[in-house]
Formats: structure tokens, C-alpha cells, sequence
């Protein structure tokens, strides 16, 4: 009898869509940090370091769709209407702008990101070849053991030993 390894769909876009709604439903405005390289339809001239923060909120959209899949709406920038276009993979953090309260995701994996004066915009597939052509090293996102490892044999670094006073310390990246 053949095994068929079934997929597990992700959890991210669910994840999304609930810290959404709880910063709707408390008065906070949702942002979205995303990666973005080929497949994320975004305006280029607003995308730092591979990545741009978008407003999510109802006021600052329309017609937003938080799907499974991708998130879609449009939005103004600089007073022009844009039509906005996310895969969930490449969300990496929804939180609220108040408070910073919200959740951060793995980045995708072999993801090129594009900058905005680059010429030729590369996807996940040439990824490594680009950035090796450009002289880039691509770094490894570490798994910080809340999804599991995506290959067999990939562990999870052991956990960092506890600072002496044992409080924990967070390090806020922008």
C-alpha cells in the first residue's frame, strides 16, 4: 500500500485574520510586515530592505480580502489608489501600530527580496542564483521552535540559557 503524505494547510492566514479582527474589535489599527520579492504586488518605491509595512485597517482599505491564500485591497499612497496584492507566505508580522502587540511569522523560505532601484526583479526560484550574482548572502531565518522544522532531520537550535535575574529579554527588530 503506497503512503500519501497529506499536507497540512497553514495556520498563518487564520492566525491573521484573528489578530485582525481582535485589533478591529479594540479600537487598535492592524499592520502587516511583508517580504517582498517577485509574487507580492506592493508600490516598490515604498519597500525598505526587501520588505514594507502596510496598514490593513478598514479605514486605510477597500475591499480587503483576507484569504487563505493571499491578501488583497486597495489603498492609497500618496493619494494614489493602488491595488495591493500579499501572499500569506510572505506576511511576516500582523500587530497593532498602538501597542506593537501582535505575532511574527518565518520568513518564506528561498526568498529573494527585491529592492526598489533593482532592475530585474527575481522570484523564489532563482533565487540563490541572483543573490550569488549580486554578491548577497542569503541568511537562514533560526526556527524558534513554534513551527516545526519543514525537513526531516532539520532541529531546532537548543534554547539560549536563561540571563542571569532569569527575565526574559526581547530585542525589537525594525
Amino acid at each position: 500500500m503506497t503512503a500519501f503524505k497529506q499536507e497540512i494547510p497553514s495556520t498563518r492566514p487564520y492566525l491573521i485574520r484573528a489578530l485582525h479582527e481582535w485589533c478591529a474589535d479594540n479600537g487598535f489599527s492592524p499592520y502587516i510586515a511583508v517580504h517582498v520579492d517577485a509574487s507580492v504586488r506592493v508600490p516598490m518605491e515604498f519597500v525598505k530592505n526587501g520588505e514594507i509595512v502596510l496598514n490593513v485597517s478598514m479605514d486605510a482599505t477597500s475591499s480587503l480580502k483576507l484569504g487563505n491564500d493571499f491578501i488583497e485591497f486597495k489603498a492609497r499612497f500618496g493619494g494614489v489608489a493602488r491595488e495591493i496584492i500579499v501572499p500569506v507566505s510572505h506576511v511576516i508580522a500582523i500587530y497593532a501600530r498602538e501597542n506593537g502587540q501582535g505575532m511574527a511569522f518565518p520568513a518564506p523560505p528561498a526568498a529573494s527580496p527585491v529592492e526598489p532601484d533593482a532592475g530585474r526583479v527575481s522570484g523564489p526560484a532563482d533565487a540563490e542564483a541572483d543573490a550569488h550574482a549580486r554578491g548577497v548572502a542569503l541568511r537562514s531565518v533560526p526556527n524558534d521552535g513554534a513551527h516545526p522544522p519543514s525537513e526531516p532531520g532539520d532541529e531546532p537550535d537548543p534554547p539560549t540559557p536563561a540571563r542571569p535575574g532569569g527575565k526574559p529579554q526581547l530585542k525589537r527588530v525594525k
